[in-house]
C-alpha cells in the first residue's frame, strides 16, 4: 500500500480531479449563453468535489474531515444532475456525458467507501 503524505496521494482525490477536468473539457463545447448559468454550475459542483476531499484531509478532526466528505459527495451528485439536466435540454448528448457519469459513479462510491471506513474507526 503506498504511503500517503498529502491528500494529493489520495485516489479518490486523483478521481475527483479527473472528473472535474472531464466536466470543464464537456462543457467547452457548451453554448455561450450558458457560461454563466449551466456551464458555470456543472464546473463549479465538479471542482467542488475534489476541493471538500483536499480541505477535509487538511482539518484536524476526523469528524471534519468526515463532514467535508460528505459535502463533496453532495457536490458530485450536483454535477451529475447538471450533466444530466444538459443531456434533457440538449446541451450535450448521452453519447458525450455517459463517460462522465460512470467515472462519477465510481468517485461517488469511492467515497462512500472513505466515508463507512472513517466512520468506522471513529473512535481512533
Amino acid at each position: 500500500m503506498d504511503q500517503i503524505n498529502s491528500y494529493r496521494d489520495l485516489r479518490v482525490w486523483q478521481r475527483a480531479m479527473d472528473v472535474a477536468q472531464a466536466v470543464y473539457e464537456l462543457t467547452r463545447s457548451f453554448p455561450r449563453e450558458e457560461q454563466f448559468g449551466m456551464t458555470a454550475q456543472a464546473r463549479r459542483a465538479a471542482a467542488s468535489v475534489a476541493a471538500n476531499i483536499a480541505e477535509g484531509y487538511g482539518r484536524s478532526s476526523k469528524g471534519s474531515y468526515l463532514n467535508f466528505l460528505r459535502i463533496a459527495q453532495g457536490s458530485l451528485k450536483e454535477a451529475e444532475t447538471h450533466l444530466l439536466l444538459g443531456v434533457r435540454v440538449g446541451l450535450v448528448t448521452e453519447t458525450a456525458s455517459a463517460p462522465i457519469l460512470t467515472q462519477a459513479d465510481e468517485l461517488g462510491r469511492m467515497l462512500r467507501a472513505l466515508i463507512v471506513k472513517l466512520e468506522s474507526h471513529a473512535s481512533d
